[in-house]
């Protein structure tokens, strides 16, 4: 049975669409642009009819006919890229992800990366650009895509590398742990405001604002 898929947000430029795929309960989010049709679709994690259901909900936001341009994958882990072999076969659409992922998403996937991405690129569309903030530790190449609404709260597709009551899974490593919440930290809290919301990799969403009180007790617990 296919997942079915939810509008998280109707915004005057976009819609932002995501449904839950795998055992993992994996997010995957789906931006389009309403006047252009420009879409973007960020991490095919799994369930490949659930993503082209996905893509079609997606494409009735939209005034015009719509295009996937771009499979923007935020870390190289096998139950984030799934789908995405089959997907870009079916589809040709072309592939984004992180410079320290990249050679690993060929390796295991055999998908090559189109667009290498480093901290402080900006993916340009028809009508949005999604900023790419590299987060170093969960994985060495996570990247963060940020949309930023003109018109309202800025939104963070954080991968793995955030989520409602801490950072994500540095399996007890000090130095990685170190790295991704003070990239996190620096990149992120000290660069967002409060209102901005956070869209993980799996589960329920946050604001940096409910999450902010706890910095110094991530530091301190160590994970």
């Amino acid at each position: 049975m296919t997942s079915t898929s939810t509008l998280l947000h109707d915004l005057a430029r976009v819609s932002i669409r995501s449904v839950a795929v795998s055992e993992h309960n994996n997010n995957v989010y789906l931006v389009t642009a309403k006047d252009s049709g420009a879409q973007v679709l960020i991490d095919a994690a799994d369930d490949l009819p659930a993503i082209r259901s996905l893509l079609a909900e997606g494409a009735a936001d939209a005034t015009v006919p719509a295009r996937l341009e771009l499979v923007a994958t935020t870390h190289q882990h096998w139950d984030h890229v799934r789908a995405l072999p089959e997907l870009v076969e079916r589809t040709g659409v072309r592939t984004a992800a992180g410079a320290e992922d990249a050679p690993a998403i060929l390796a295991e996937k055999g998908v090559a990366t189109d667009t290498v991405l480093h901290h402080g690129d900006v993916l340009e569309f028809e009508g949005f650009s999604l900023a790419c903030v590299h987060l170093r530790g969960h994985t060495p190449g996570s990247i963060a895509f940020v949309y930023t609404d003109p018109e309202g709260p800025v939104h963070i597709f954080s991968g793995d590398s955030l989520f409602p009551g801490g950072v994500g899974n540095t399996w007890k490593d000090p130095e990685r742990f170190a790295s991704l919440l003070e990239d996190v930290i620096e990149r992120l809290f000290e660069r967002y405001p409060d209102d901005a919301l956070v869209h993980p990799g799996h589960g329920a969403g946050t604001t940096l604002g409910t999450e902010r009180p706890h910095l110094d007790e991530w530091r301190e617990r160590g994970w």
